[in-house]
């Protein structure tokens, strides 16, 4: 059974299964309603910003799927569910500014003065009286989702309309070493972006610090999205700032998913006669493997238990894999030649 967590569609007071027009009304009415420059009672803040939180999920299309099958466990990356080695490969984590969401979804303006009555509070009726016609944009028309890459648009009054659309991804690597990958560790990477000014026309340059959290035994690949971090303009929407792991190359091990490929070289005559190989751990030991068979080319020993952290159990740990590689002479007098010829077998 999916463990759902946070219930968003009960936070904007709809059924699961509305439509994207009752999920925008939803928003528009809740949001309304506990914005804390109106809102005066406590919590509110916290209210707001977690409406906030379920219009981002339940707006965008992917998370929304994920949220519906999964859960917010899933959606966040819990077991089983959306996280980056889930089924959907994808991590899901709230990080936008409520205020800014709330003032986009109004295309900038300041919709308090038409939306809330003499004592300052939204009217409760919101759902068949349309404050929207005071603006000119009687229903829902015009009004766009505000993640995922769809489109924003907005009627701005009588032949006027300002369409706004999310720029693609902006994706970076974020380069990991195998012992990031073991222990864990935060990154804090700097962005630099445009953000526009109050006249909402002009834009500045800014420096962000982004931090990403990295689990271990995080995989190749795993991405980590950080909604609308890019830069600005009049006319789009930010794009989405997407960090995807990439293996720095070590200089003992290869990584093969969760497991650790250690080659081992052994002389030739190792090979043949048995042999004893001290294989090193990531954390600093060493493990004794002996092999009294003849070795052969590629011949591999597996060590249980010593390999990176599992992602989704990361207390327990991929093997340790040892590689054979077996190093033959350069060259041979003419005496062991004939000794070999003697000892060894035909066929």
């Amino acid at each position: 059974m999916v463990k759902m967590g946070k219930d968003y569609y009960s936070v904007l007071g709809i059924r699961k299964g509305a439509s994207d027009d009752e999920i925008k009304k939803a928003y528009r009415k809740q949001a309304l309603k506990y914005h804390p420059d109106k809102n005066k009672s406590p919590g509110a803040e916290e209210k707001f910003k977690e409406i906030a939180e379920a219009y981002d999920v339940l707006s965008d299309p992917k998370k929304k799927d994920i949220y519906d099958r999964f859960g917010e466990e899933g959606l966040k990356g819990g077991a089983g569910g959306g996280g980056p080695n889930g089924p959907s490969g994808f991590t899901y984590t709230f990080q936008g500014d409520p205020h800014a969401m709330f003032s986009e979804f109004f295309g900038g303006r300041n919709p308090f003065e038409q939306f809330f009555g003499r004592g300052g509070m939204p009217d409760e009726d919101m759902e068949t009286n349309d404050p929207f016609i005071g603006f000119g944009m009687g229903g829902m028309g015009g009004m766009g989702g505000m993640g995922g890459g769809r489109s924003f648009g907005m009627h701005g009054g009588p032949g006027g309309k300002l369409e706004k659309r999310q720029d693609p991804p902006v994706v970076h690597d974020l380069k990991v070493s195998l012992e990031e990958v073991f222990r864990g560790c935060t990154k804090k990477m700097k962005i630099s972006r445009r953000r526009l000014n109050p006249d909402g026309r002009t834009t500045r340059s800014e420096d962000k610090i982004l931090t990403v959290e990295v689990k271990k035994g995080w995989k190749e690949g795993t991405k980590i999205t950080f909604p609308k971090e890019g830069d600005e303009t009049p006319t789009n929407i930010p794009a989405d700032v997407v960090f995807v792991v990439k293996d720095k190359p070590h200089t003992v091990f290869k990584r093969d998913g969760s497991d650790l490929v250690y080659p081992a070289k052994v002389t030739l005559k190792e090979a043949l006669c048995g042999c004893s190989v001290k294989a090193p751990t990531l954390d600093g030991r060493s493990v004794t493997v002996t092999v009294q068979d003849i070795v052969r080319p590629g011949m591999k020993r597996r060590i249980t238990g010593e390999g990176l952290p599992l992602p989704k159990s990361p207390d327990r740990r991929g093997d340790l894999v040892v590689e054979f590689e077996v190093k033959f002479p350069e060259r041979l007098s003419q005496d062991a030649k004939d000794t070999i010829a003697r000892v060894l077998p035909t066929s």
